[in-house]
């Protein structure tokens, strides 16, 4: 895998099992973006036993078998669906499809761990909020730029622990390198990916209500363009949008496929938090022109400057988390509501947006 390639990223950290072999069976299925391996890396890391896979593209689940040897490959979704001992289906469909394998998932009384962005419509979402309140069931997202990000990580810890005072203002650059020739013909059809605030922003607004703790936000404004892909006139090439949350505190990001060719990675993913007390840069793929390697974090505070390199050194503690969610029954790793209000604005976002290019 090459770390040029933003859709099949997929961070690997140290093993650390919350639970024993064959405690917490899961399944995978729908295989058509890349991070569903990053997902399921997470969740193996955690203590998962990954059972069955399935897709029905056979170079899919030979892929998938490569990179999780021992996992079984299932006939047919309904075969996991109808083995009792699955806990968990972890699935990375097509946007669109998401929401509607999610309620199948839950309606067979198993949690499900989906990709983002996990709808593409309003609609969608409020169907699956009345499938979570009927089941009982988890529908969690993977939103991977906070959760599978070291650096992301230890600013949330930072921030808890007082590190820069109150967070007021939140601001976020996400830009993905495009690698059109490798994207399947979904990528290019906005009734499918939903539009970049709603794909790629879902991450960025799941951010901005997590480090300002935040259960509900207003959108301001928000802007969406095709500057240089004509041959997909439904391809959104650059998205930003600008929010207040209930507490004052504000955000605005960027998102766009303009990556240029000469860097070393797929992004150049950055987050700036400003607090009453202090400031954190996370520079979060690469530090440019300075280290290749990922996780660097800026701190700035009453007590100086510092540094942080973080590959390596944090973890991901959300698998873990989720995974005893799961067991347990319990909101630690994040809770449902905090999941589908990131989906709402982003898709209230998307929705609201002016298209600033003819």
């Amino acid at each position: 895998m090459s770390n040029k390639d933003g859709m099949n990223y997929a961070p690997k950290g140290k093993p650390n099992p919350v639970v024993k072999e064959g405690e917490f069976p899961i399944a995978a299925a729908a295989l058509d973006h890349g991070h569903i391996n990053g997902m399921c890396n997470g969740l193996v890391e955690a203590g998962a036993t990954l059972k069955w896979v399935y897709d029905p593209d056979p170079e899919k689940v030979k892929a998938f078998v490569e990179q999780f040897p021992g996992v079984e490959v299932a006939e047919s979704l309904e075969q996991i669906l109808n083995d009792d001992s699955i806990k968990l289906v972890a699935a990375a469909a097509i946007p669109s499809e998401r929401s509607a394998l999610g309620n199948k998932v839950m309606e067979a009384g198993k949690d499900y761990f989906t990709d983002k962005t996990p709808f593409t419509t309003l609609a969608q979402l409020e169907e699956t909020k009345r499938v979570v309140e009927r089941t009982g069931q988890k529908y969690m997202v993977y939103f991977s730029e906070r959760l599978h990000v070291e650096g992301a990580v230890f600013a949330g810890q930072l921030i808890r622990d007082g590190a820069i005072g109150r967070v007021i203002q939140v601001t976020g650059f996400g830009p993905h390198r495009l690698n059109a020739d490798t994207r399947p013909d979904w990528f290019f059809n906005k009734e499918q990916y939903g539009g970049i605030l709603c794909d790629i922003g879902s991450h960025q607004i799941e951010q901005f209500l997590y480090y300002t703790g935040n259960e509900d936000a207003k959108l301001l404004n928000s802007k969406v363009g095709n500057y240089n892909n004509p041959e997909h006139p439904e391809l959104e090439d650059y998205g930003d949008a600008t929010l207040v949350g209930e507490n004052g505190a504000t955000f605005y990001f960027k998102v766009d496929w303009f990556t240029p060719d000469g860097l070393s990675t797929w992004g150049d993913g950055r987050t700036f938090i400003t607090g009453t007390e202090g400031t954190i840069e996370i520079r979060k793929y690469v530090d440019v022109a300075r280290e290749e390697t990922g996780d660097h974090l800026y701190l700035v505070n009453k007590e100086g400057e510092k540094h942080y390199a973080l590959s390596g050194e944090v973890g991901f503690p959300f698998f873990g988390e989720f995974i005893k969610d799961c067991i347990n029954r319990t909101e630690n790793a994040m809770t449902q509501e905090h999941a589908f209000k990131a989906a709402e604005l982003c898709l209230v976002a998307q929705d609201e947006a002016v298209v600033v290019t003819k």
